[in-house]
């Protein structure tokens, strides 16, 4: 797993945000045993504190669950899934109309480029 980290943000921050997209996406499936805080930590390249604070924000959003004997693992739970799913895709939705903006570009102009492009396809997939 690609762990690309920057220096602009907390990097727990990061951590939850590549995390959390990755049980959206299924690469971590309900249900399925999580590596621990340490091995996690070291495949990152962060201190196991940073992620331990990473994946207590994880479990507050109800996206993980501990085990007191099996570890962590995500929780069995598609309802909570699928509600950060739609808000992730919220906020990249908001992101987008934002960054179209700031180019110039109104929201049914952005809309249009954007049906333009699924309908057209695009060169480079």
């Amino acid at each position: 797993m690609a762990w690309n980290l920057d220096g602009d943000r907390p990097i727990y921050i990061q951590l939850v945000e590549i995390l959390q997209s990755k049980i959206i996406a299924g690469e971590y499936k309900p249900g399925e045993r999580l590596p621990s805080v340490r091995d996690f930590a070291a495949e990152a390249g962060v201190n196991p504190n940073t992620m331990q604070r990473a994946f207590a924000n994880l479990e507050q959003m109800g996206l993980i669950v501990t085990m007191r004997t099996n570890g962590r693992t995500v929780a069995d739970n598609p309802g909570i899934i699928s509600r950060k799913e739609k808000e992730l895709a919220d906020v990249c939705i908001e992101q987008f109309f934002t960054k179209m903006k700031e180019i110039g570009y109104e929201k049914k102009e952005a809309l249009a480029l954007a049906g333009a492009k699924v309908d057209g396809g695009d060169e480079n997939e």
